[in-house]
């Protein structure tokens, strides 16, 4: 017998099944296709949104050959097929020849070609609200090859020096066609256009032809479009890149070369990630197995209904495979329509998303993408999902006992004893492989999450166990709360799934919050402050600061604040050169592990008479004498991680020129006190007095602003910096707040709490009306024989109970497995940094846990019980 002639009889039946029942149908549909959807979605916005490089090619180099870069000093130039986004690396060996020039472009192709140079740069410019940064791009905007690159919206493209173009994002800050675009060196500047530039979007932008703006660039670097008379392949890519430059080539592009044809280096550029990979089949696993428990109840309903047709079929001689088979092919149809119908729905909410999409994006989506070959993966996913939800019913279908069927009791195989033996073992395994990852130094998150899939496993197999179990205590509860146990202990193929369901997803929530909340704890108590709490700094770059001028701007923005100038070795430097001032005890560089300070300095200078200055706190009385006594004599105080005592120490200085050279070099030996800080409190390597830094020849300078004295709030911090702005783009308010908790981690612990919560309201609301509909001859008997009509709810209320308590439970206890072992790897590199904290953080999301575990059950039992009809409809007539 053919296999369509095995399976035609079987896919009739499911086909007629499915349309009888439609309710239980719809229910299945909706478990295959919403994952399918959302998937489909993702992927196709995914897809439209990354443009790839073929379909970018006009937005990125217009109407030419290839953009070709040169920069002063490169050798040779080793690249992929797009040095944009793949591999890009150079040499040195340039160094000292003249720079590059279109002539040597031309030799290197063996051909004239015509090029525009684009030049690209920055300027600040007025608004209406202050300032803002501008991207500027240079060319000659007249050039058919620059087509393309910019999309007008209203006027022309610039055609003459002091003419420009710009986009939408800078004409909202208050510009308009024909209005002069004023800033900071800028002059007879007038709009010509407003347009946008067709890659990115989301910042403001101007264009212009060559020397408007007067951009500063690197000398001997230039990058032309270039028009070639002819395609630049990839051997012309590789002549460029011998003369150091850069090349991006529309016909490479379009047609890439192999990994082989890349230098080796460049090998990786190309490849693909293990981790990613392995990540990846983990995500896909976890989906798979989560859409299966999720729609087994429904298939063990089905089979249900079907047992006694299944039983007549084993009484005239049908095997058990083709048993088998009609519940499978209930899979199979119901499988086959939902992947069809999330795919098709998740097209259409792709398309409905791509403008909200396009108007959080900086960057221009491409041509809706439909990607066809993942969209198949994506619908097999769903249909081997169905399938796989159906096997465990179809099995165990198979094995009924028909003459019991038929004769209207029970035919359920009795439950082997190997399962569960397999459970405990997969369990410890998956402990064990959880244990082994938290001490391994090498992947040892793949590890542990490999044995949380394993420990999942392991748990769904030992369910049935503990609903048996605790059938067999039941006796002591309410009539609604044992009826639901001894039902679900009963129906163990449409139960085991939905309490997996459950605690599969409690797992994955837990363990995935346990990680999160520790690296939080660790952020916390590994954060350093920069000052001391609600103290503020206000530091430049820029020489010839008017410390005065941003003084008064702080007093009357801050009213009653303390501001202190801060004295000081500058740390910033300029482009004629820094300097650099170490301390070295006995014979040692450097006696800190870290160091950074927000006041632009780590090496502030005392006060008259050796006086500590303000900035430096945290000390002891006992500190705090010795480190004064020593700057009192002309000494240093050196700030250490070690518990060491000196009475010398060594003050080095260079002074390095613009190449980073050192070109000077003094030193002398000073009195000196030693202060112990941990690394996580350290800001200054150590204090000068006004005699070492003659001594060295250091000119102490106001590096800073100290601010100090009173709060200050979140709008007066945002009032400061934007008046701050209008003085000069070059400053910096820092307000100390201490340990702020990242959005990500709020948004990621509120992201996991709702999931969990929507897959434990799916798995335990279709177990519960399940229950309830394979429930109701025995819920009309309880009614015929007496039973109030809130015992129904009851029932109700009670299957929800236990459906999530027992699976959240257990989800919890198998979640702290993987949860507390990841903390290891994730965390366990902070004791290495302070002696005082410890080897690793633990941080357990008691409150997520708990609204998982207890509150959520509880209520979804408690709607399930008010939304539950009292009374049955007759489910027969009486004549």
């Amino acid at each position: 017998m053919s296999p369509r002639q095995r399976w035609a009889p079987a896919l009739r039946v499911a086909r007629r099944e499915a349309l009888r029942s439609r309710g239980r149908s719809i229910l299945v549909l909706v478990m295959i296709a919403l994952p399918v959807l959302g998937v489909t979605a993702a992927d196709v916005v995914i897809q439209t949104s990354e443009i790839s490089g073929a379909e970018a090619i006009e937005r990125r180099i217009g109407t030419a050959d290839a953009r070709v870069s040169v920069e002063r000093g490169t050798g040779q130039v080793a690249q992929t097929a797009d040095p944009d986004t793949g591999g890009l690396s150079w040499s040195g060996g340039g160094r000292g020849q003249a720079p590059r020039t279109l002539d040597d472009v031309e030799d290197a192709l063996g051909r004239e070609v015509e090029a525009v140079e684009l030049v690209t740069g920055g300027v600040l410019v007025e608004t209406d609200a202050g300032r803002a940064d501008v991207a500027v791009t240079e060319t000659d905007w007249t050039s058919d090859l620059v087509e393309g690159t910019y999309r007008l919206t209203a006027g022309r493209m610039p055609e003459q020096a002091g003419e420009v173009a710009i986009n939408g994002h800078l004409a909202e800050r208050g510009y308009a066609l024909g209005d002069e675009l004023e800033g900071e060196g800028l002059a007879d500047l007038t709009i010509v256009g407003i347009g946008e530039n067709t890659s990115y979007r989301g910042h403001s932008i101007a264009v212009a032809q060559p020397g408007t703006f007067d951009l500063r660039t690197t000398a001997g670097s230039h990058t032309w479009l270039v028009d070639a008379g002819g395609e630049v392949a990839w051997k012309d890519v590789r002549a460029l890149n011998a003369i150091g430059a850069t090349v991006l080539s529309r016909a490479v592009l379009i047609d890439p070369p192999a990994d082989s044809e890349l230098d080796p280096e460049l090998g990786w550029a190309t490849g693909t990630d293990d981790a990613v990979v392995a990540v990846a089949v983990l995500v896909v696993a976890m989906a798979l197995l989560e859409v299966v428990l999720l729609a087994g109840p429904a298939f063990a309903v089905i089979a249900r209904r079907l047992q006694r047709s299944l039983a007549l079929m084993a009484a005239t001689g049908a095997t058990p495979p083709q048993a088998r088979r009609v519940v499978l092919a209930s899979g199979l149809v119901l499988g086959t329509a939902g992947a069809a119908l999330g795919v098709g729905l998740g097209l259409l909410a792709a398309w409905l998303a791509l403008p909200v999409v396009q108007r959080f994006s900086d960057s221009y989506l491409g041509p809706y993408d439909v990607p066809w070959l993942h969209l198949l993966g994506i619908a097999a996913f769903g249909l081997v999902s169905a399938l796989l939800a159906a096997v465990v019913p179809a099995w165990l279908a198979s094995r009924q006992d028909v003459v019991a069927v038929l004769a209207g009791r029970r035919g359920d195989a009795r439950p082997s004893l190997r399962s569960p033996l397999l459970g405990l073992v997969l369990l410890a395994a998956g402990a064990g492989g959880a244990a082994y990852g938290a001490v391994s130094r090498q992947n040892g998150e793949y590890v542990i999450a490999g044995s949380a899939i394993v420990a999942v496993l392991g748990m769904i197999l030992l369910v049935p166990v503990v609903v048996a179990t605790l059938a067999r205590v039941a006796r002591g509860l309410p009539l609604p709360l044992r009826y639901a146990v001894r039902d679900a202990a009963r129906h163990r193929t449409r139960t085991v799934p939905a309490v997996s369901a459950v605690a599969a997803t409690v797992a994955g929530v837990v363990a995935l919050g346990i990680a999160n909340a520790s690296d939080a704890a660790e952020n916390e108590a590994t954060y350093a402050q920069s000052l001391p709490m609600g103290q503020a700094s206000l530091t430049t770059y820029r020489d010839g600061a008017d410390w005065d001028a941003y003084r008064a701007v702080a007093e009357k923005l801050v009213p009653g604040a303390e501001v202190t100038p801060v004295q000081g070795v500058d740390d910033t430097g300029d482009r004629s050169g820094w300097t650099e001032v170490t301390f070295r005890l006995d014979g040692e560089p450097s006696w800190l592990s870290s160091y950074g300070s927000s006041l632009g300095t780590s090496i502030p200078v005392a006060e008259a008479g050796g006086a500590l200055p303000g900035v430096v706190t945290g000390l002891d009385d006992d500190e705090r004498a010795r480190a004064e006594d020593a700057l009192s004599r002309g000494g240093v105080v050196v700030f250490v991680n070690e518990d060491l005592t000196v009475d010398e120490a060594t003050v080095v200085v260079r002074e390095y020129g613009p190449r980073d050279r050192s070109e000077a070099r003094v030193r002398a030996t000073v009195p000196a006190a030693t202060v112990q800080v941990s690394p996580l409190e350290t800001s200054f390597q150590g204090v000068l007095s006004a005699e070492a830094a003659e001594a060295v020849g250091v000119e102490p300078e106001a590096t800073g602003l100290l601010v100090a004295g009173v709060p200050i709030s979140e709008a007066q911090e945002q009032d400061v910096q934007e008046a701050l702005a209008a003085v000069s783009e070059d400053l910096s308010f820092y307000v100390e707040r201490g340990y702020q908790a990242d959005d990500e981690t709020v948004i990621v612990l509120l992201v996991l709490g709702a999931l969990g919560g929507v897959l434990m309201l799916g798995g335990t609301l279709t177990a519960t009306f399940l229950s309830l509909s394979d429930a109701r001859p025995d819920l009309a008997t309880l009614a015929a024989i007496g039973a109030a009509p809130r015992t129904r709810r009851g029932v109700a209320a009670s299957y929800a109970a236990v459906i999530g308590l027992v699976g959240a439970a257990l989800g919890a206890a198998v979640g702290f497995i993987p949860g507390i072992a990841v903390t290891y790897p994730l965390t366990g590199w902070s004791g290495e940094t302070d002696p005082s904290l410890p080897t690793h953080f633990l941080d357990v999301p008691w409150l997520l846990i708990g609204s998982l575990v207890v509150a959520l059950p509880l209520v979804t039992a408690l709607v399930v019980g008010l939304t539950t009809r009292s009374r049955l409809p007759l489910v027969a007539r009486i004549d």
